[in-house]
C-alpha cells in the first residue's frame, strides 16, 4: 500500500491544491484520483493566475467570451467555473460514494471582499448558483467581517470552505459561525446537512519566524500550532452543541490543513504531510508536495486528540519572544493582502489575454 493510500486509511482526505485546464485535459487529475487517493481539490487566485499565464488551452474560451462582451471579474469567474465544474464532475462519484462528505472542489470569492460582509454573502450565493454543482465549496475568508458571511451562506445552504485561518482562536470563531448557521437551519425546519471545511494555514507560521528563533525551534511552530488547533477541533466534535446538531442529521465541519508545502529547502518536502496525519481531517497539498509524498512519503504518528506536546512547544516560542496572538493577526491580514495582490495580478494578466483575443477577433 502506498503512502497516499495509508493516509487515506487513517481517515484523512487528500486534496490537490491546484487546478489547470491542462490537468483536466491531460487526464492527470484522473490519474491522481485513481492512483494516489486524491478525493478533492482547492484553488485560489494565484493558482488561476499561473494556469492562465502558462497555458494556451484557455485562448479559445477567452476569445469566445470576449466576442460576447465579457471582461474583468465576470470573465474570470466564467473561466474558473468551467474548470471547477469539470473537476467537480470528475469527483462526483466520490461525492456520491461518501454521501456528500468528500469529492469537493473550491472556488474563492473575490479577495477584495474579505472585509465586506454583505458583498461576500451576495457573491457566495451567486457563484454557487452559477456553478450549479452540489460538490463545490465557496471559499470565504475567516476574517472578522467574513464570519457573518459564513453563517449566512451556511444558513442559505451554500457549502463553505473557510479560508485564511491561522490560530486556534481563528478556527474556533469559524467553527462557531458554521454552528450558528446550522442551528438556524434546524430552527427553521431546514435540512441541516450543509458541508463545510475550516482551512488552517500551517507553513506560513514557520516562514514568519525563520531566523528569529533558536535553531532547535526551526520549522516546529506550524506543527505545534496544528496540535493546538487539532485539540480544539476534537473538543468541539465531543461537545454537546455539535453532537446535538449531528442528532438532527448535520455533519460537523471538517478541519482542513492548508499551506502544507514546505517552504524551507533544508527541511523535508513532506514535513507537514507526515506531521499532520489525523482522522476526519483534510490535507490539501500543492502538486509538487503530492508527488513527493506519493514517491517517498511516510505516515507519521496520528495526532493525539489532547494536543500532545503542542502547548509545551508553543511555550518555547513564547519564551523566545514570539507573540503568537499578534503574529496570528498579522498572518491573517498579510494573507488577505497577499490574495488581493494575486487577484490584481490575475486581473492584469487576464486583461492582456483579452486584448490579445480582441486583436484576433
Amino acid at each position: 500500500m502506498n503512502a497516499t493510500a495509508k493516509l487515506r486509511d487513517i481517515g484523512q482526505s487528500l486534496w490537490l491544491d491546484n487546478i489547470t485546464r491542462d490537468l483536466l485535459k491531460s487526464a492527470t487529475l484522473g490519474k491522481y484520483i485513481r492512483e494516489w487517493a486524491v478525493t478533492g481539490l482547492t484553488s485560489n487566485p494565484t493558482i488561476f493566475e499561473h494556469a492562465f499565464k502558462n497555458s494556451s488551452l484557455y485562448d479559445d474560451s477567452i476569445q469566445s467570451k470576449v466576442r460576447a462582451g465579457m471582461s474583468g471579474e465576470p470573465l474570470f469567474f466564467d473561466l474558473a467555473i468551467e474548470d471547477l465544474v469539470a473537476a467537480a464532475d470528475l469527483f462526483r462519484p466520490i461525492y456520491d460514494q461518501t454521501n456528500g462528505l468528500d469529492g469537493f472542489v473550491s472556488l474563492e470569492v473575490s479577495p477584495k471582499l474579505a472585509f465586506d460582509t454583505q458583498a461576500t454573502i451576495a457573491a457566495a450565493k451567486s457563484l454557487h448558483a452559477k456553478a450549479n454543482r452540489p460538490n463545490l465549496y465557496i471559499k470565504i475568508p475567516g476574517t472578522k467581517e467574513g464570519l457573518p458571511a459564513i453563517e449566512e451562506a451556511i444558513f442559505a445552504g451554500v457549502p463553505v470552505n473557510v479560508t485564511l485561518l491561522f490560530s486556534r482562536e481563528h478556527y474556533v470563531a469559524a467553527a462557531q459561525a458554521y454552528q450558528r448557521g446550522i442551528e438556524r437551519r434546524i430552527k427553521a425546519g431546514l435540512n441541516p446537512r450543509v458541508e463545510s471545511v475550516a482551512s488552517v494555514f500551517i507553513s506560513r507560521w514557520d516562514g514568519a519566524v525563520a531566523g528569529k528563533v533558536p535553531a532547535e525551534l526551526t520549522n516546529k511552530l506550524g506543527l505545534a500550532m496544528g496540535l493546538r488547533i487539532y485539540k480544539a477541533y476534537r473538543d468541539l466534535l465531543n461537545s454537546q452543541p455539535w453532537q446535538r446538531m449531528c442528532n438532527y442529521g448535520a455533519r460537523p465541519q471538517r478541519l482542513l490543513w492548508a499551506s502544507t508545502g514546505t517552504k524551507d529547502p533544508k527541511a523535508s518536502d513532506i514535513l507537514y504531510i507526515k506531521g499532520l496525519a489525523s482522522p476526519f481531517t483534510v490535507n490539501t497539498m500543492p502538486e509538487a508536495t503530492l508527488k513527493a509524498f506519493a514517491d517517498h512519503g511516510e505516515v507519521g504518528e496520528v495526532l493525539p486528540p489532547n494536543g500532545g506536546n503542542g502547548e509545551e512547544i508553543l511555550g518555547q516560542f513564547t519564551k523566545a519572544g514570539i507573540d503568537l496572538e499578534q503574529l496570528a493577526s498579522k498572518l491573517q491580514n498579510d494573507g488577505a493582502a497577499s490574495f488581493v495582490k494575486s487577484w490584481e495580478s490575475l486581473m492584469s494578466g487576464l486583461a492582456e489575454k483579452v486584448n490579445s483575443a480582441a486583436v484576433k477577433v
